[in-house]
């Protein structure tokens, strides 16, 4: 068997310039030139203040009017022992322990936001991935090479190769911090879905709240059902002992009749309702609730104090529409804007020359014996440089994919201000008349209760037929319900409040998206 002559050794003067290259490439890398725009924050598309007649009521303000003593507790001043808005956190805007538990059951268990979380998870691996590319990939390799082969005598020959190597293959050198701007686009993304995810978990708080108290709104509703149905059965047993005795037509009967099956369908609906309402914060939780933590089912329907009430601190007078750069959604459109504005120096730095480092050492022998042995070793080094001369146009066509897409991104980013510009002036200008619709409702039920009790008596001393009865009876009943209705849209607005200032106002602008290391 013969023996290949090894290939000569490199000369020193080989390997000093090669190393002199080596240390001229990374002498320039501190130079490189990023190519993306300056960032710049779009100027909000807003004005400096809430619309006209958003403005809210005054700390301390209740409603004045006829019947306003009861209901202007749902609407009463914030407590002063409320932490600073900026710190105001949901465990402090509501009162209820019960429902403090239920929502930290909701962020325990709730599947929406575990699925953002692991959003979060995915997008940091993504970021690792492309800021990988800035460093070379550097592989160890071991083969082994055994073949027959004929030569022109016709004889075979039998030949072996063992070789060993360590090295590095196509490293881009970022001179115009193209890897650079599409790693800082990835962590833009990343920083843009932990903005997501806090967007979620601020969601997921209303939510759960809403739910809870429509599901005491729901049992105020049917516990009124209930006493209505009560009432209107005492009263039809009396007309049809009265009918049996001949004091009472069969149209007085029939008339206290519809009386009593309107009021248990009612009892039929909210029965069904309050299942759903159940149905619905379970799934928002995550899991059943225990009974305990559920809205009390035991006070009267018309018992104030049976309000579950939230503790929204009073929302400053004069208070800037910037605040809306702290929600979350603003903030992960802004993320978004920025990763574009990088994806804009990736695409220009297309354009220019790119520099790729093949490089790798070790040792090879025709004897497994001799891997290791003197006059073995082999190594190689292989710079490319590439010049894009003639793309089709297809590198402007992507540095305008680029630049259009970063000018769509604009476009969203302000239409998302100009969202939560809406949302917040329409939950102020709503918070503004609340107070009074509830104490105008609470006085136009207690004048139908009066009036109730007035058509009674003249019906039992034969001056109004039992027509007038039914009709004040259903307004007194229509009025109780929508009270009702009114108490959970204040306490709703509370809650919207909360969400679309982004779960408190703050002084800074610049929201947190956690660290990455």
């Amino acid at each position: 068997m013969t023996r290949p002559a090894r290939s000569p050794a490199p000369s020193p003067g080989r390997r000093r310039a090669a190393l002199a290259m080596l240390a001229a490439l990374a002498g320039v890398l501190p130079g490189c030139a990023n190519l993306a725009p300056d960032y710049r924050r779009p100027a909000a598309p807003l004005p400096a203040g809430w619309l006209q007649g958003a403005s809210p009521l005054p700390p301390g303000t209740v409603p004045t009017g006829p019947g306003a003593a009861p209901s202007d507790q749902a609407v009463a001043a914030p407590d002063a022992t409320l932490p600073p808005p900026a710190e105001l956190g949901w465990r402090d805007f509501f009162q209820d322990d019960r429902l403090r538990q239920v929502v930290a059951l909701a962020l325990d268990n709730n599947r929406d936001l575990r699925v953002a979380a692991l959003n979060i998870a995915q997008a940091r691996a993504q970021y690792g991935i492309q800021r990988a590319a800035l460093l070379p990939t550097v592989n160890a390799t071991a083969t082994g090479i055994r073949q027959r082969t004929l030569t022109a005598t016709g004889t075979s020959v039998l030949s072996q190769q063992y070789s060993v190597g360590l090295g590095f293959a196509s490293w881009e050198i970022d001179f115009f911090d193209r890897i650079g701007n599409l790693s800082e686009a990835a962590l833009q993304t990343f920083f843009s879905t932990a903005e997501t995810r806090r967007s979620v978990q601020i969601a997921l708080v209303a939510d759960t709240a809403n739910a809870w108290l429509t599901l005491a709104t729901d049992q105020r509703r049917l516990r009124l059902a209930q006493e209505t149905l009560r009432s209107q059965q005492a009263s039809y047993d009396l007309t049809r002992r009265a009918r049996d005795l001949g004091a009472e037509s069969g149209l007085t009967l029939a008339q206290a009749r519809t009386t009593v099956d309107a009021a248990r369908g009612d009892v039929a609906a909210y029965t069904r309702q309050v299942a759903q309402d159940r149905n619905a914060l379970a799934l928002l939780v995550g899991a059943v609730p225990p009974p305990e933590l559920l809205p009390p089912g035991g006070e009267a329907a018309d018992d104030i104090a049976a309000v579950p009430q939230s503790a929204l601190v009073a929302v400053p007078a004069g208070l800037p529409s910037e605040v809306l750069q702290g929600r979350p959604d603003v903030g992960a459109a802004e993320r978004a804007l920025q990763a574009a504005n990088a994806r804009i120096g990736a695409a220009r730095a297309a354009f220019f020359p790119s520099i790729r480092l093949t490089a790798s050492g070790g040792s090879a022998s025709r004897e497994l014996s001799g891997l290791f042995g003197s006059g073995s070793g082999l190594w190689s080094f292989s710079p490319q440089i590439v010049l894009p001369i003639f793309t089709a146009g297809a590198l402007r066509a992507s540095l305008d994919v680029a630049e259009i897409g970063r000018d769509i991104t604009v476009a969203q980013y302000e239409k998302t201000l100009q969202s939560a510009f809406r949302e917040a002036s329409d939950a102020l200008a709503a918070r503004e008349t609340l107070g009074e619709q509830i104490a105008a409702q609470q006085s136009l039920r207690d004048a139908t209760a009066t009036a109730l009790r007035l058509s009674q008596a003249r019906f039992r001393t034969g001056l109004d037929s039992y027509l007038d009865v039914l009709v004040t009876q259903r307004s007194y009943y229509t009025a109780g319900q929508n009270l009702i209705t009114l108490q959970l849209a204040e306490q709703a607005n509370r809650i919207t409040l909360y969400r679309v200032l982004g779960g408190g106002w703050r002084e800074t602008t610049e929201p947190a998206a956690g660290a990455v290391e």
